[in-house]
């Protein structure tokens, strides 16, 4: 009697369970800018990010101190990267009006910078901890929020800047009215001092040494001499 050909156990008893795709994460997109004042100088970021809807979900934008534009760049790429990933967003795609920055991310150019090397190390790092992640060059016109929010950021730091210096020269200045009303009677105007000045080059150098707060305005009267022979 023929033997029958071994038939392997539970086959053809179930039909191939295939499992179902996972939905594709919704790409949220963040268009970042940075810049310097002075490169290297006063430095800031910007960053905009919209859901897959394309309604604006955050903005940022922080002064992060002396720096140049490239390093101000990789900041605003990262705080983008950070906000993705603490918001368990998982589909991220960058634009950014920097062409060094996204061709580095590419690995299309090499990091030669050493103050940009551990920014590139932390992005890229960054980068593979989302489970879509894309980076893009686009034309300025197209960052334009982004780079207005970088603006913002330094404008209102040399806002504060300049609010403290008035404040030191107000105080200065009351410490100058201060000290003239004690020795002056009250309603009593100072008396005019006289100070010989030479005139050369276009330029009147006071012949005397004289303090004086920076900004005084003073009345000067020209009494002509002959020059000495």
């Amino acid at each position: 009697m023929p033997r029958r050909p071994p038939t392997p156990r539970g086959k053809d008893l179930f039909a191939e369970a295939h499992a179902e795709p996972k939905p594709a994460a919704a790409t949220h997109r963040a268009n970042i800018d940075g810049g310097s004042r002075g490169n290297p100088g006063p430095g800031a970021y910007g960053v905009v990010i919209r859901d897959g809807r394309g309604e604006v979900v955050a903005k940022l934008k922080k002064y992060i101190g002396r720096t140049t534009n490239n390093v101000a760049e990789y900041y605003g790429l990262i705080a983008a990267m950070d906000y993705a990933q603490s918001h368990a967003i998982r589909a991220l795609r960058i634009e950014s009006d920097s062409e060094l920055l996204v061709k580095q991310m590419r690995g299309l150019y090499k990091v030669k910078s050493e103050d940009l090397r551990p920014l590139f190390e932390r992005a890229q790092k960054m980068s593979k901890g989302f489970d879509s992640f894309r980076i893009e060059h686009v034309y300025r016109e197209q960052n334009r929020e982004a780079d207005a929010l970088a603006n913002e950021a330094l404008d209102e730091t040399e806002g504060k800047a300049s609010g403290a210096a008035a404040k030191k020269t107000e105080a200065a200045s009351s410490k100058v009215s201060a000290s003239s009303s004690k020795s002056e009677p009250a309603g009593s105007k100072p008396e005019p001092r006289k100070i010989q000045a030479r005139f050369r080059g276009g330029v009147l150098y006071l012949l005397e040494d004289v303090e004086l707060p920076d900004g005084m305005v003073v009345d000067v009267s020209i009494h002509l001499r002959p020059k000495p022979v």
